[in-house]
C-alpha cells in the first residue's frame, strides 16, 4: 500500500503509525537511551523497506542485526503485541541479507581507494591539522598531474616520500612543504595501518550497484556491515560512512521524488559522525543530506539524543521516532526538552513528560504525511519484527554467507600497478643512471692512467708542488717616511668611508624612529 507499518498509537494503541514510502527519502531520526528499543525499531523499518523492494544499508554495532537473515521465533509476548496493535497476520520471515566487514572477517571485504576517499575525508581520518592537510592536498595534486594512481596506503606513503624529496620544487609552486609535516602524516598512517585499516584501502573497490540490488522475489537486499570491531576505531567508522554517503551522492542520478527510495541508509551511533568534526566536514554532510533526497536516498540517523546531531542536519530529518530519554542531570534535562520541542504537539499529552514515561518497545512517532507536513506526535507501540531478535545462529550465518550472490567478487585483493610501483621504478632508474655515470667516470680515469703512466688526480685535487728547501726569511726593513705617510693616509680614508657606509645602512633601518 506504499507505506511501512511502524506500530499502533492512540489510547488503545490501534491507531496505525506508518511511514509513507513516497516521503521516505526525506530522511529520519531514531533516538533514545540505551536499552529502550532503538535496534528493534531499526530492524522493523529495514524489514519494511526490504518488503517494499527498497535495498538497505546498515551498520551492526552490537552484532544483533544478523538475525534478520533468520526467520523469527514467535512467542506469546510477540503474538500479544501483534494482536494489540492490529498486526494481522503476524508472519515470521527471513530476509535477503548480505554481510560486509571492513576487515574481511565476518563478511565480504569492503574496500575503497585512497583517491576515492579524497584529501578532506582522509585528513579527517588521520586527525591532521590545517598545515598537514595542506601537504595532503599537495600530494593529491602531484598525483593528478603526473598520472599516479593512489589505490592503497603504500601508494600514499610512497607519494609522500616523493613530495619530501621534491620539497624545494613543490614549495615554490604550492607553498611550504615541511619535512616535519610529512613525518607527522607518515606516523599517522603507520598507526592507521597497525589498527588494521590498511585492508580497507585497495581494490576491488566497492561498487554501489552491489548494494542497490534486489533478490529474485523483488525484495530489497539488506546489507549489514559488521561494526562490533570497527566501532573501536570510531574515526574509521565515521569516515567510512561519510565516504559511502558522498559516493551515493556523486554517482546516483537525479530522480526527484520517487514513489519509494532507491536505497535506505541507516547511520547507527550517528554522534560519531560529528564528534570533533571540522566545520567544513559538517557543512559537507549538511549539503549532502539536503541534496541527496532528490537522488532517491533516505538517510536515517540512529543515536541517543537529537542533540547529538547538528541543528543544520537535524532540520533535514522529516520523520522522528523517539524512544525513552532519562533526565538524571541538568544536561539530560535540556536534551529532553530539546527533543520534545522537535515534535508537532499532541493536545492529549505533554511530549516532554511522555518521553520519560514510554517503556521499552514504545516510542513517540511523527512521520511526514502525503503532503510532506509532519504528523502530530503519537505514543506508539512498535510492532514486533518478523525476523529473529538477536544474532543469527552461527550455522545460519555461515550458510547465508556461503550462498551470497557476491561470493568471490571481493574476497581476493588486487594489487595493480600504481604510485608505489611507478615511483619505485623511477628511483631504480635514477640509481642505475647514477651508477652508470660513475662507472663511466671510473673508466675514463683508468684510460688516462694507462696512457700516461701517471696516477690520475681529479682537477679539484691538484698535485702538490715540489717542496723547496727551507730558507730563512729576510729581516723586515723599516718603511721610509714617505711610504709611512701614504699608508697612514690610506687607512684614514678607509676608516672614514667605512663609517659613512655604516651610518648609511643604520640610517636606512632606523630612519623615522
Amino acid at each position: 500500500m506504499g507505506e511501512i507499518f511502524i506500530g499502533g498509537g492512540g489510547p488503545d494503541h490501534r491507531a496505525r503509525q506508518t511511514l509513507t514510502l513516497s516521503r521516505a527519502n526525506r530522511h529520519g531520526l531514531i533516538a533514545g537511551a540505551t536499552g529502550t528499543g532503538k535496534t528493534v525499531t531499526l530492524q522493523i523499518m529495514a524489514e519494511g523497506f526490504s518488503n517494499a523492494g527498497v535495498p538497505v544499508f546498515m551498520a551492526d554495532v552490537k552484532g544483533d542485526l544478523s538475525g534478520m537473515a533468520q526467520e523469527g521465533a514467535p512467542n506469546d509476548r510477540l503474538r500479544a503485541r501483534a494482536e494489540l496493535i492490529g498486526l494481522d497476520p503476524y508472519t515470521p520471515q527471513a530476509f535477503p541479507v548480505v554481510f560486509w566487514d571492513l576487515f574481511g572477517e565476518q563478511g565480504h571485504p569492503v574496500r575503497a581507494t585512497v583517491s576515492e576517499m579524497g584529501p578532506l575525508l582522509l585528513s579527517r581520518l588521520l586527525e591532521l591539522n590545517d598545515t598537514q592537510e595542506g601537504v595532503i592536498n599537495i600530494a593529491f595534486r602531484l598525483a593528478d598531474e603526473e598520472g599516479l594512481l593512489l589505490l592503497d596506503l603504500k601508494d600514499l606513503q610512497a607519494l609522500l616520500r616523493e613530495v619530501g624529496a621534491r620539497a624545494p620544487e613543490l614549495s615554490l609552486r604550492y607553498g611550504n612543504v615541511a619535512s616535519a609535516s610529512i613525518g607527522a602524516i607518515q606516523r599517522r598512517l603507520l598507526v592507521l595501518e597497525n589498527q588494521g585499516a590498511a585492508s580497507f584501502f585497495g581494490e576491488p573497490a566497492l561498487r554501489l550497484s552491489d548494494l542497490i540490488a534486489t533478490d529474485a522475489a523483488g525484495r530489497g537486499r539488506i546489507n549489514i556491515l559488521a561494526a562490533d570491531k570497527l566501532i573501536n576505531s570510531p574515526r574509521l567508522y565515521a569516515t567510512f560512512l561519510l565516504w559511502l554517503m558522498s559516493e551515493l551522492f556523486e554517482e546516483l542520478p537525479e530522480v526527484g521524488d520517487p514513489d519509494k527510495p532507491v536505497i535506505a541508509f541507516f547511520f547507527d551511533e550517528a554522534h560519531l559522525l560529528f564528534n570533533n568534526a571540522p566545520r567544513a566536514l559538517v557543512e559537507k554532510v549538511e549539503q549532502v543530506a539536503r541534496l541527496i533526497r532528490s537522488k532517491g536516498v533516505g538517510l536515517y540517523f540512529v543515536t541517543q539524543s537529537p542533540t547529538d546531531i547538528p541543528d543544520t542536519v537535524l532540520g533535514q530529518l522529516g520523520s522522528r521516532i523517539q524512544h525513552a530519554l532519562r533526565a538524571y542531570t541538568p544536561k539530560d534535562a535540556r536534551a529532553l526538552r530539546a527533543a520534545a520541542e522537535t515534535f508537532r504537539p499532541n493536545p492529549d499529552f505533554d511530549t516532554a513528560t511522555a518521553i520519560m514515561e514510554v517503556g521499552v518497545g514504545e516510542a513517540l512517532v511523527s512521520t511526514l504525511g502525503d503532503k510532506g507536513a509532519p504528523g502530530v506526535v503519537a505514543r506508539t507501540l512498535i510492532r514486533p519484527p518478523a525476523s529473529r531478535l538477536g544474532p543469527a545462529d552461527p550455522a545460519v550465518r555461515a550458510a547465508v554467507f556461503a550462498a551470497s550472490p557476491l561470493r568471490g567478487v571481493y574476497d581476493a585483493a588486487i594489487d595493480r600497478d600504481s604510485a608505489h610501483e611507478v615511483l619505485a621504478r623511477r628511483g631504480a632508474q635514477a640509481a642505475a643512471e647514477a651508477a652508470g655515470a660513475a662507472e663511466a667516470d671510473g673508466e675514463s680515469d683508468a684510460r688516462e692512467t694507462f696512457s700516461t703512466g701517471r696516477r690520475y688526480r681529479p682537477a679539484a685535487e691538484p698535485a702538490p708542488a715540489p717542496r723547496a728547501p727551507a730558507r730563512r726569511a729576510p729581516a723586515r726593513r723599516a718603511d721610509s717616511a714617505g711610504e709611512a705617510f701614504v699608508k697612514s693616509l690610506a687607512r684614514t680614508l678607509g676608516s672614514q668611508a667605512g663609517r659613512s657606509l655604516v651610518r648609511g645602512v643604520l640610517g636606512g633601518l632606523f630612519r623615522g624612529r
